[in-house]
């Protein structure tokens, strides 16, 4: 935006009392907090009230400890968040600001803010985002101090025919069966990564990473490994499910509480503004 300066935030937060990410009427979000907070750091200072864009809205209830955002300051809107600081080292106070601003609740951590480089954006110029989900389906694995980001699960489950399901879910599909559909949306994705291991701990925890991900796509395939865990379907029925890509009710979509954002990738300054012009195109299978 012309006249303006892009900064980056890097945050995390504890999604259990939110209503999502996006900002909604009347119910409290991560992005409505933030906003407020912003909203209160630039005072009047001269320029629109500043909105963030996120790399992936998270859902209800999901946590992040590797959410991205950005936003677009006028010069006066930056000198109220820095207090005047010129140079780079003045968008580290943002994100300091920001932090203290919202230390009551304790529940979002701005943990660093800087000038954003020339082309990026938040949500375009990510290559990729990775999830965790974290199910304790042992006894000993279930920790009342990790409960509000673990789901506990009452059978245990086997993870070598989770693994197995899994295997050939990644490269570009249609995930419209693990997807919950929206109007004019596209459900073709660039699986990049599912894979299931046990932590020393014996919780079972799932690493998902894509270009990007659907509505519900991450809980969705969490839900459905669970399903072939428990041998209520078989390990091949997932894989078949992308050659139907519609919205089934063979397996329930994962709770939200076991689901975090752990990191968004993105690729080299120089090439920020490609990746963001690929990224706006819409997706098609060969």
């Amino acid at each position: 935006m012309e006249g303006t300066v892009r900064v980056r935030l890097d945050l995390a937060y504890e999604g259990t009392d939110f209503a999502g990410w996006a900002a909604q009427p009347g119910l409290r979000t991560v992005q409505g907090e933030l906003e407020r907070a912003l909203a209160v750091a630039v005072g009047r200072a001269e320029g629109p009230a500043p909105r963030l864009v996120v790399a992936g809205r998270t859902d209800a209830g999901v946590h992040a400890t590797g959410q991205v955002a950005h936003l677009d300051l006028t010069e006066p809107q930056r000198d109220a968040l820095t207090r005047g600081h010129a140079g780079p080292g003045g968008f580290d106070l943002i994100a300091r600001r920001l932090t203290g601003l919202l230390a009551e609740a304790g529940d979002i951590v701005v943990h660093r803010s800087a000038a954003a480089p020339a082309g990026f954006d938040a949500r375009f110029s990510a290559v990729f985002r990775r999830y965790r989900y974290r199910i304790a389906d042992r006894l000993p694995a279930r920790d009342p101090l990790e409960r509000r980001r673990t789901l506990s699960h009452p059978r245990e489950l086997d993870e070598g025919r989770m693994r197995a399901a899994v295997a050939g879910l990644t490269g570009l599909h249609d995930f419209g069966a693990f997807c919950k559909p929206r109007p004019g949306a596209t459900t073709i994705r660039h699986l990049q990564a599912l894979t299931w291991h046990r932590e020393e701990t014996g919780v079972l925890v799932a690493e998902v990473q894509a270009d990007a991900f659907c509505h519900n796509m991450v809980r969705a395939l969490v839900g459905a490994s669970i399903a072939v865990g428990v041998g209520r379907i078989a390990p091949e029925r997932l894989p078949a499910l992308l050659h139907t890509p519609v919205r089934t009710n063979e397996f329930a979509v994962a709770p939200a509480h076991g689901l975090t954002l752990v990191e968004v990738g993105y690729p080299a300054d120089a090439d920020l503004a490609a990746q963001a012009e690929q990224a706006r195109a819409r997706r098609e299978l060969p």
